[in-house]
C-alpha cells in the first residue's frame, strides 16, 4: 500500500528525507576490494585484468568483432530489432538537434581591450561504454550511452560487457544499432581499471559512461580524475506532481513503473487532491495483483513511496524542488503553468499522455540522467557530455599594450613577480 500522507504535518518532511538519503553507500570492504584492483591493474596491465576476469567471470577478455554484432542483430525478434531501430533513431534525432546549437570548431571575438579571445570545441577522442551483464542488461542504456557520444562526434567509442560464456544477442544487436567501434568482452572493475590505465589490446579512455554494480560505481568513482566519467547513478525515482484531472489507474502505473526497478527506487506522488490520492492507492493495489515483480515493488513503495496531500499545486512545485527526482511527471490542467514553478528533475515529462518509460524507450531524450537529489545542478547525458571546450587568446603588441599595468599590479598584488616579469620584459628596451 502507497503511504497517504498531508502536507503540513512533518511525516512528508521525513518520507522526502528518507527518499533523498537512500542511496546505497558502498561498504569499506567494496572500497577496499576495488582500489586493490584498480591498483593492480594500473601496475600490471593486461595480467591483471586477465586474471581478475577469469576469477570473478570464468572467462578471459576478449575482442567481440563486428560480424558477431550483426550475426546477434540477425537473431532476435525482428519486432525486437525493429523498436531498437525506431529508438535509436529518435534518439539520434533529439541528440543531432542538440548539437545544431552548439558552434563546434574554432569561434573568436574581439576583447573589449583589443585582441581574440575565444573558444575551441571539439569532441572527445575515445569514450567507453560499460553494459552490465546478466538480469541488468539493458539494451536500451546501450542506445542511450552509445548514440549521444557518436553524434557528438567521438572518433572511437568502445562498449565492454562482461565476458558470459553466451553474449546477450540484445545486448550486441543494440551495440551494432548504436554503432559501436569496438566491443571487448571484460567487466567488473578490472573493465573500469584498464579502459582508465590501458591494458593490452583495451586502450585507455577519454571518459566512462554506463551503469554496473556497487563494484563498478566505486571504480568509476576512484578513477575519476584519470579520465572524466557521467555520475555514479542511484537508485532509480519518480515524482509525479497531479490534480483531480490526472486518471488515478494512469498514475498507479507511472509510479509502479519505476518501483519495480529495486527495492531502493523510490516512487511519490504529490497532488492538491485527496480524492485523487486515495483513488490511486486503490489502483496499485489492484494492479500488483497481476504484474510480475510484486515483491520489489512493495518494498520500493513501503520504504520509499508516499503520496502527500499539499494544500495547493504550488506547495507540491515547492516539495518537488526539495527532492529534485529524476524523473517528474507533471499531470495537471495546464502542465506548462506549472512547469514554470519547478526548477530541479532530471528529465520532465508533460501531460497524462507522456509517461516516463516513454522516455525510456522511444522519445529520444537521454534516460541517463541525475539521481539522489544531484538533478539540482547535473544535467542528462547529451552530446554535450561527449565534449571538451578548450579557451583559445590571439594578442597583438598594441592589444597587450592597452592591458600590461594592471596585469603587472594584479601580479605584484599576489607575490608572484615572474608573472609580472612575463609582461615586463616585452616591453624592455632592448640592448
Amino acid at each position: 500500500m502507497l503511504e497517504l500522507v498531508v502536507a503540513g504535518e512533518g511525516r512528508e518532511q521525513e518520507k522526502l528525507a528518507s527518499m533523498r538519503s537512500r542511496a546505497a553507500k558502498t561498504g569499506a570492504e567494496i572500497q577496499r576490494s576495488v582500489a586493490a584492483i584498480m591498483e593492480d591493474v594500473r601496475a600490471r596491465g593486461y595480467e591483471a585484468v586477465e586474471e581478475y576476469s577469469v576469477k570473478f567471470d570464468s572467462n578471459s577478455p576478449r575482442e567481440v568483432s563486428m560480424e558477431e554484432l550483426e550475426q546477434a542483430a540477425g537473431r532476435i525478434d525482428p519486432d525486437l530489432l525493429a523498436a531498437l531501430q525506431r529508438s535509436a533513431q529518435h534518439i539520434r534525432a533529439y541528440q543531432q538537434e542538440l548539437l545544431s546549437e552548439v558552434q563546434m570548431g574554432l569561434r573568436l571575438w574581439d576583447s573589449p581591450s583589443g585582441g581574440k579571445v575565444g573558444r575551441l570545441v571539439r569532441p572527445l577522442q575515445r569514450v567507453g561504454v560499460y553494459v552490465p551483464g546478466g538480469r541488468a542488461a539493458y539494451p536500451s542504456s546501450v542506445l542511450m550511452n552509445v548514440i549521444p557520444a557518436k553524434v557528438a562526434g567521438v572518433e572511437e567509442v568502445i562498449m565492454v560487457t562482461p565476458p558470459t560464456e553466451n553474449l546477450s544477442d540484445v545486448v550486441l544487436a543494440a551495440a551494432w544499432v548504436a554503432g559501436v567501434d569496438r566491443c571487448i568482452a571484460v567487466g567488473g572493475a578490472q573493465a573500469v581499471a584498464a579502459l582508465t590505465y590501458g591494458a593490452g589490446f583495451i586502450p585507455r579512455v577519454d571518459k566512462l559512461v554506463g551503469p554496473g554494480n556497487a563494484f563498478v560505481a566505486e571504480a568509476k568513482r576512484m578513477a575519476y580524475g584519470n579520465l572524466d566519467i557521467d555520475m555514479v547513478a542511484g537508485p532509480s525515482e519518480v515524482l509525479a506532481i497531479a490534480d483531480q484531472t490526472a486518471n488515478p489507474c494512469h498514475m498507479a502505473a507511472d509510479l509502479l513503473s519505476q518501483a519495480e526497478h529495486d527495492p531502493l527506487a523510490s516512487a511519490v506522488l504529490l497532488t492538491d487532491s485527496m480524492e485523487l490520492a486515495q483513488a490511486v492507492q486503490k489502483e496499485i493495489t489492484r494492479q500488483l495483483g497481476y504484474l510480475s515483480r510484486r515483491e520489489i515493488m512493495e518494498q520500493s513503495l513501503r520504504d520509499f513511496g508516499c503520496a502527500i496531500v499539499c494544500p495547493d499545486l504550488e506547495t507540491c512545485a515547492k516539495l518537488a524542488d526539495q527532492v529534485a527526482p529524476e524523473h517528474m511527471e507533471i499531470v495537471t490542467e495546464n502542465p506548462r503553468q506549472v512547469l514554470e514553478l519547478v526548477h530541479n528533475a532530471g528529465a520532465i515529462f508533460l501531460g497524462g499522455n507522456t509517461p516516463e518509460p516513454l522516455g525510456d524507450y522511444m522519445a529520444g531524450p537521454d534516460h541517463v540522467l541525475p539521481t539522489s537529489g544531484t538533478a539540482q545542478f547535473f544535467s542528462p547525458l547529451s552530446v554535450d557530455s561527449f565534449m571538451k571546450k578548450t579557451s583559445v587568446l590571439e594578442y597583438g603588441r598594441e592589444d597587450l599594450e592597452r592591458v600590461k599595468d594592471e596585469i603587472i599590479t594584479l601580479a605584484q598584488s599576489e607575490h608572484l613577480t615572474a608573472h609580472a616579469n612575463s609582461i615586463q620584459v616585452r616591453f624592455e628596451k632592448e640592448g
